[in-house]
């Protein structure tokens, strides 16, 4: 019997090829399809294959909508980004240098902030070349494999970023209430290992909901109400059933935000409450500083990404929200650790000073 002579709703009677794709590949297996009358045929699996997705529209692509819909605000949004993208890099770079070249900030607070600035600028970049690139194309399409590598690689840095906040006052919680021994435990080999641990656990916890919204069914709308591919968004665009992926996003989110963030918080409680017991006001004040900008951080970052991701359908605000945490946050890191740390502050006029007499 013909190919074509097969009635459709019996091909529709047919198992999901795409859940045996040892089939696809090979012209000499054959398949056997029962008709509506009773008589059984063989088809071969590529054949069947090709007839049944005919039908079907198959995304090679998104179009990420970004701020469309906003064209007076899209073109005054460029240069803003843009500005935010090169101080962002030119500070979190200058933090970096110095704490490789000035040997007062060589201790593991400021190795721990050294790649917290790294994990900024990887973080930053993965995002907003791609929003500027958007926001004065007119095609504003990523390939179906280049969407959900930006997905992975976002979500992984992101959540590494929220580990490394929790490692971070888990250092100064211990310089704090353990200062005699603290020379002896976190010493350099140690912070080398710690530092490995929140990129492990990052792009571990990632994969999962990445993973699982890969495996949807993607058949036909493939614009993207973002500015970049994100779990949400393009779960909200899959034919299948989002709800194991839905479920794997949020329990993501619990692990890598919550769960961190307060643990953050019992840090914080303890380490004020040691702080409150020490007498003089220099100590107390030199306690605060050491504290002050990676609570501030940790506090502006985890607001806004708990808000976005613990909720796994999304909003329309949601993109907005993201301005903060990819944009706004990345770029006042270097100043809130430079204008608000003694210790970095004396660093860097050092260097300009240096910098300042090298030519004579």
């Amino acid at each position: 019997m013909a190919l074509e002579s097969v009635p459709l709703p019996a091909l529709n009677m047919m198992p999901d090829l795409r859940a045996c794709p040892a089939t696809w590949t090979s012209e000499l297996r054959l398949l056997p399809l029962v008709l509506s009358d009773g008589k059984s045929i063989t088809l071969s699996a590529r054949a069947l294959w090709f007839s049944v997705m005919q039908n079907r529209t198959i995304v090679n692509e998104f179009f990420l909508l970004g701020f469309s819909r906003f064209h007076l605000f899209q073109h005054l949004l460029f240069c803003p980004v843009l500005l935010a993208y090169i101080i962002c890099v030119f500070g979190n770079f200058t933090i970096i240098l110095l704490v490789r070249t000035e040997p007062s900030l060589h201790s593991p607070m400021y190795f721990f902030i050294s790649i917290f600035t790294v994990l900024e600028i990887m973080f930053a970049s993965v995002t907003i070349p791609k929003l500027l690139a958007i926001l004065i194309q007119t095609k504003k399409s990523i390939s179906f494999f280049g969407c959900f590598l930006q997905m992975y690689v976002f979500n992984a840095l992101g959540e590494t970023e929220c580990y490394l906040l929790a490692l971070m006052v888990f250092d100064r919680h211990l310089a704090i209430n353990n200062p005699l021994r603290y020379s002896a435990i976190i010493n350099s080999q140690f912070c080398r290992r710690l530092a490995i641990l929140p990129w492990l656990l990052g792009f571990t916890t990632s994969f999962i909901p990445s993973i699982f919204t890969f495996l949807l069914d993607f058949c036909g709308p493939n614009v993207v109400d973002h500015f970049f591919c994100d779990l949400a968004p393009v779960q909200n665009l899959a034919c299948s059933d989002p709800f194991i992926s839905n479920i794997t996003t949020s329990m993501a989110a619990v692990l890598a935000t919550v769960l961190p963030f307060f643990t953050i918080i019992g840090f914080y409680i303890h380490i004020i409450y040691t702080i409150l017991k020490i007498e003089s006001s220099e100590g107390k004040s030199k306690a605060f500083s050491t504290c002050s900008s990676h609570l501030i951080v940790a506090s502006l970052f985890y607001g806004s990404a708990i808000i976005v991701y613990v909720r796994p359908k999304g909003s329309h605000y949601d993109k907005f929200l993201a301005l903060m945490y990819t944009v706004i946050i990345p770029v006042l890191n270097p100043f809130i650790y430079t204008f608000r740390n003694r210790e970095v502050k004396i660093a860097l006029r050092k260097s300009i000073t240096q910098f300042m007499k090298f030519p004579s």
